[in-house]
């Protein structure tokens, strides 16, 4: 019955609406029934909109609460959101997004592998020696003031500060030290230093790996349907994943 109708409007009359008079110009164009229907509906909507914000603070108890006023403040009569500090970091979320945690444990461990190598090469004295620590010589009474160091170590003066590689003074009669110029140790401590560098970058690279893994193997663990939901103890952040506590299952 549709398509008779729709048949019957194709050889209508097509009705033109009427324009702006000439002396109406100015004004702008016409206003017609579906311009007025549209300006009509928004303004009746505005003001159904203030009716309900005007009951709503009538109605309003200042008793209320919700914890909604635990992450927001009003300043100025206006609504600010608190600011919390982000649980990844940019790095973090590129690598969630885009890799699995195969690839993640791969990179770790790659990581893992290379730093051992490198600690093995530097051996990590210069380190050692930074650190404070006691040693405790007993001795009689009355030998306090010629009490010599580096008399009851058998060293040097000059090797009284480090901790490792301190030879005794009959070693050091039998060493035969190479002659070094100030170029050659320069260029020792240089390249030191940079070998030293890399190692803490990949030292950071690698925690950071193991923060990703961490925290991807508990989204996992999360997305359990067969478990309940487990309690969070700690929240996560960028340097940290978060801590849950998982109910305790008996297994058969």
């Amino acid at each position: 019955m549709s398509s008779w109708k729709k048949a019957a409007k194709a050889n209508q009359k097509t009705h033109k609406e009427r324009h702006q008079p000439e002396s109406r110009k100015h004004l702008g164009l016409l206003e017609k029934k579906k311009d007025y229907k549209k300006r009509a509906d928004d303004y009746h909507e505005k003001g159904e909109t203030l009716k309900l914000l005007r009951k709503r603070t009538l109605d309003k108890n200042p008793d209320e609460f919700y914890f909604h006023m635990i992450n927001s403040r009003v300043k100025d009569g206006e609504h600010h959101e608190l600011e919390k500090e982000d649980e990844h970091s940019t790095e973090q979320v590129k690598l969630m997004q885009t890799q699995d945690i195969k690839y993640i444990n791969m990179k770790r461990t790659i990581e893992s592998r290379r730093i051992n190598r490198l600690q093995a090469q530097l051996h990590m004295t210069d380190v050692a020696d930074a650190t404070p620590n006691t040693h405790t010589f007993f001795i009689d009474e009355g030998e306090e003031k010629d009490f010599d160091l580096a008399k009851r170590l058998d060293t040097h003066p000059a090797l009284l500060g480090r901790k490792s590689n301190r030879p005794r003074m009959a070693d050091l009669d039998k060493i035969n030290l190479p002659e070094l110029n100030e170029e050659t140790l320069e260029s020792m401590k240089k390249k030191k230093a940079k070998v030293y560098k890399e190692l803490s970058k990949r030292i950071e690279r690698e925690k950071e790996l193991t923060v990703v893994q961490q925290k991807m193997e508990l989204k996992r663990h999360l997305q359990d349907a067969k478990i309940l939901k487990p309690k969070r103890v700690t929240p996560g952040s960028k340097s940290a994943a978060p801590v849950y506590k998982f109910q305790y299952i008996r297994k058969k």
